[in-house]
């Protein structure tokens, strides 16, 4: 005899005596099943046999040798059985649980620090270039980006109503200050009619379109990304805590804790069982697969194209920059407006007044303020690139599940003895269903019957929110914005950032990565250095009188153009 052909009769032997062992030790004690009985149930020791016996009442357990359970044990291993079931699956979806909750609460708070930082850069500018008219601003800045922060936290607020709103409250204030300057106060009575005038004479020319535009596409999109977090975590809570039919847990019954009343405590299921009885109680879960995978290709792609005008950081962070040219519009167009508020509103009955000052402490700055540069790696778009990434490891996650739990938890290692739900075995011999409803009219283990609500409901939400990460998701050619009667306007723009959309090349003064906000403030610079300008061509570089300040970019060229052009009638 050589080698090898001795090493395969040893091996042989070896597993006949583990299975006699393990059924020799099924019919001589019940010992190890009420030590069992009691550590994982909890269970009284009290009446559970001490040796095998005749079961005729067991409704699952059924054997024609002698068990070690009780009827009333197989009522308490039928409810265990559930709890297994329940366990197992939280357990499995616990890494994506997490990874899905655990990055929704980052956006959300990642959005609300984007938030507060906008409104310090649009409060900065306000202090650094209209000082007078600051504090006045103060109340319409936080009601606008508190506003913001409803809406993409789901509240029933709309773009175009708050955008209207801030440029409504922030006409009077550049009228009293800018277009009619001097003295400061006028009645309330008056101010609101300025303030409803707003959207007749048009003082900001088309900037308050834009902002809409830009808020819309950018604002929708995160909202949405959002709320499909929330509905990943609802499915996997939903889905880890569904009620499984009587069949099922019957069958996980018979898989788990049968074996355990012919003293084999130690046993697990094949593998070709464990897949015929795992496959059938989550056949209807398994039908999520294919909405679930869309979920998450639908998530991916809203995210890969929120960008330029799509990217709510670069929106937010410049929305301060919209505002300073809508303020220079309305001082460029002064005297035009003052005459069609005058007629509007008449002239107004003043008290003067000193205007308060604004006490923000980056207005205290002397070179104006740099915020210190944010690694690119913290980014939103980047944060979202890494999540989506993880979570792609997980689109195939309910059509998998059945196997991934006998693969990794509950089957037996191939070549091992096995429970096949009445013996212990070498292999399962009965035919292997595949995933879903329709694949299991042909298991010999579970009877798969009609739908499951709960599950319909889930796809049903699930192609919901899929519909609208689509229809959230820019095309590459346009994307289109219908606004109300208030803003009047339907918006197509291209799907690409360009100087319009106020994200535009070399010189436009956009926040990126660092912002500097400067000293220059218009309402209160010398004649005599508008002048120079003039005399000098226009040079784009101003060096007031001990302010550090330099023009250099479009913005602040354009607020210079601005004041050379109101010469004619300084």
């Amino acid at each position: 005899m050589d080698a090898q052909t001795w090493r395969a009769g040893c091996c042989c032997l070896l597993l006949l005596a583990l299975v006699g062992s393990t059924r020799s030790e099924g019919v001589q004690s019940c010992e190890e099943v009420r030590k069992l009985f009691q550590w994982r149930l909890v269970g009284a020791v009290k009446g559970l046999p001490d040796s095998p016996r005749a079961g005729p009442d067991l409704q699952v357990c059924i054997s024609k040798k002698p068990t070690c359970c009780t009827r009333k044990m197989e009522e308490r291993y039928q409810t265990a059985a559930r709890q297994d079931m329940q366990e197992v699956l939280q357990s499995s979806s616990s890494t994506l649980k997490f990874l899905i909750s655990r990055n929704a609460a980052a956006f959300q708070e990642t959005l609300e620090n984007l938030i507060r930082q906008a409104e310090n850069y649009t409060s900065i500018f306000f202090c650094n270039s209209y000082r007078n008219m600051a504090l006045e601003a103060t109340a319409s800045v936080q009601e606008f980006f508190s506003d913001v922060g409803l809406y993409l936290f789901g509240a029933d607020v709309h773009p175009e109503e708050f955008v209207n709103r801030f440029f409504d409250g922030l006409f009077p204030l550049v009228y009293n200050h800018l277009i009619s300057p001097g003295v400061t106060d006028s009645s309330l009575e008056y101010s609101e009619c300025i303030r409803m005038a707003r959207r007749d004479v048009s003082p900001f020319g088309n900037i308050p379109q834009r902002v809409m535009g830009q808020m819309g596409r950018s604002l929708l999109p995160s909202r949405t990304f959002l709320q499909a977090l929330n509905l990943g975590i609802e499915v996997i809570n939903t889905t880890d805590h569904l009620h499984f039919s009587r069949e099922c847990s019957r069958a996980v019954l018979r898989m788990q804790y049968c074996p355990h009343c012919q003293g084999l405590t130690l046993s697990k299921p094949c593998m070709g069982y464990c897949l015929n009885v795992m496959r059938g109680c989550l056949a209807h879960m398994a039908e999520l697969n294919p909405h679930w995978h869309a979920y998450i290709r639908s998530l991916g792609e809203l995210s890969d194209a929120m960008h330029g005008t799509y990217d709510i950081e670069h929106v937010l962070l410049n929305f301060h920059l919209l505002v300073n040219d809508a303020v220079m519009q309305a001082h460029l167009d002064a005297q035009k407006l003052s005459e069609q508020i005058n007629k509007i509103c008449g002239r107004p009955i003043r008290t003067p007044t000193q205007s308060p000052r604004c006490s923000f402490e980056g207005s205290k700055e002397k070179h104006g303020m740099k915020i210190s540069p944010r690694n690119g790696e913290e980014t939103l778009a980047n944060r979202r690139k890494e999540f989506i990434n993880s979570l792609r490891l997980y689109r195939t996650f309910y059509g998998g599940l059945a196997d991934e739990l006998c693969v990794n938890e509950l089957a037996a290692a191939d070549g091992l003895p096995c429970w096949d739900g009445e013996h212990i075995v070498k292999s399962y011999t009965q035919r292997v269903v595949g995933n879903g409803i329709k694949a299991q009219s042909g298991n010999p283990e579970v009877k798969v019957r009609g739908t499951d609500p709960v599950i319909n409901q889930i796809i049903d939400k699930l192609k919901h929110v899929i519909q609208l990460l689509q229809g959230r998701s820019p095309k590459p050619n346009k994307w289109e914005l219908q606004m109300g009667s208030g803003g009047g306007m339907a918006e197509q723009v291209s799907g690409e950032c360009d100087d319009e959309d106020g994200c535009g090349g070399s010189g436009s003064g956009e926040v990126k990565r660092t912002l500097k906000i400067t000293d220059w403030m218009p309402e209160e610079m010398n004649l005599s250095d508008v002048k120079q300008i003039h005399q000098t061509g226009g040079s784009s570089t101003l060096d007031t009188a001990g302010s550090g300040c330099s023009a250099a970019t479009d913005s602040m060229a354009f607020m210079l153009m601005g004041a050379v052009m109101l010469l004619p009638w300084l």
